[in-house]
């Protein structure tokens, strides 16, 4: 049981619309200029005339959640996708000023934006940092030229190294690359090589990505097909345990599954994630949690252009809490989840047992409303007998085994 902080019993719960410590904004672009055989988010090619109209629709999106809400505090901006580098010049900064005047954004915000290499010339780096994105996260994701063509990027090893340097040429302090491993045809020595290039670069941040086949991708037809084999999971094993060795004596901090960074410089957006933090996401298909409720908005570019449109025409007033009802009646949402304490319980556990530092549950506990420990002390203790979990002080973390489960 939790016995140094007072624990409210979860009925009595009842979370406020935005904590009073802010909440993270993630704006979702869906445009590509190629859409990668691997990838199943929500993004389109050819549908470059509905930028300008986008832009627009997520404006007033985001004035008319400002009104909403109340103007919150925002401690993070996340610009994914999609490639968010590839809407036109002025697009970010335009963005962000309706951001601004919507929510009181914090003087020191972390400010993100996706980038594909390709798209990352000198003026054009310049100009983000002066719109006022100040953290890059580059998709590189191989330095093997052949890997990249089959995964359908649109750039080549020596553009994305390029890319990284430009960004720091032009001011950007805070880059983070991404890679992926456990790729068809990629061996342990064609990895080794990519890490101790990447890592030779010496970025801030270091995200790597098991390649995953998600069903309805042209990949996951391929594999079906015999035409690429399908990805060897202990190769794909090895290469991981590699990269934690090589990261670790370079001074990377390991502090969630997938990524490592510098001192002082994790993802404070995705940390907003992993902690259960409150999060608004605008754009198609983007994902909300606020309130008790997880809700979502509807995948269409085109469609969520008309429904904001519509939904602005409504002047929707200030709201106090979160209902059905209430997000049944927002435009571009497209569906919603109600987040019972259950869940809420289930999900702040798995989520913060990602970060391997461990999970607080005291502070956790607290600010759920329910004491986890006691909720789940059998599975716990079962965990420990296995070597799965351990307490270090008065946190709960993954063992180092576990990390690949």
């Amino acid at each position: 049981m939790l016995t140094d902080q007072k624990i409210t019993q979860s009925a009595a719960y009842t979370p406020a619309i935005v904590p009073a410590s802010g909440m993270s904004l993630y704006l979702h672009v869906p445009f590509c200029q190629t859409k990668c055989g691997y990838c199943d988010f929500n993004t389109y090619q050819g549908i470059e005339h509905l930028m300008s109209p986008y832009r627009g629709a997520l404006t007033t999106e985001l004035g008319l959640w400002g009104q909403l809400l109340d103007h919150p505090a925002v401690n993070t901006v996340f610009f994914g996708g999609g490639t968010p580098s590839y809407l036109p010049e002025g697009d970010i900064g335009l963005i962000l000023e309706a951001a601004g005047a919507a929510f009181a954004i914090e003087s020191d915000a972390e400010i993100t934006i996706e980038a594909n290499p390709g798209d990352l010339t000198l003026d054009r780096c310049v100009s983000l940092r002066r719109q006022g994105v100040n953290r890059m996260s580059i998709g590189v994701q191989s330095l093997n030229n052949d890997l990249l063509a089959l995964l359908g990027r649109r750039h080549d090893a020596a553009q994305a190294i390029e890319a990284f340097q430009t960004a720091r040429r032009a001011g950007f302090d805070n880059v983070s690359l991404d890679l992926i491993y456990g790729l068809p045809h990629q061996s342990l020595a064609d990895w080794q090589d990519t890490l101790q290039r990447l890592a030779a670069q010496e970025p801030n941040h270091i995200s790597l990505y098991c390649l995953t086949v998600e069903e309805g991708t042209p990949l996951h037809v391929w594999v079906e097909q015999g035409k690429v084999p399908y990805p060897d999971v202990d190769l794909a094993a090895d290469m991981y345990h590699h990269a934690e060795e090589v990261l670790a004596d370079l001074g990377y901090e390991h502090y969630e599954i997938s990524n490592w960074t510098r001192p002082g410089l994790a993802s404070r957006h995705n940390l907003a994630y992993w902690q259960n933090d409150s999060y608004l996401g605008l754009g198609p298909g983007a994902h909300s949690s606020l309130d008790g409720y997880r809700f979502w908005e509807i995948d269409s570019p085109r469609e969520y252009i008309e429904r904001v449109r519509q939904w602005a025409e409504t002047n929707p007033a200030a709201l106090t809490s979160l209902s059905e009802e209430i997000l049944e009646n927002i435009g571009p949402v497209g569906g919603q989840e109600y987040i019972d304490p259950d869940l809420a319980a289930s999900e702040t556990m798995f989520l913060g047992l990602r970060l391997l530092g461990g999970l607080n549950l005291a502070e956790a506990s607290a600010r759920l409303g329910q004491d986890l420990q006691a909720r789940y002390q059998s599975e716990i203790d079962d965990l420990i007998e296995l070597n799965l979990l351990e307490w270090h002080g008065n946190l709960l973390r993954l063992t180092p085994p576990t990390y690949l489960v």
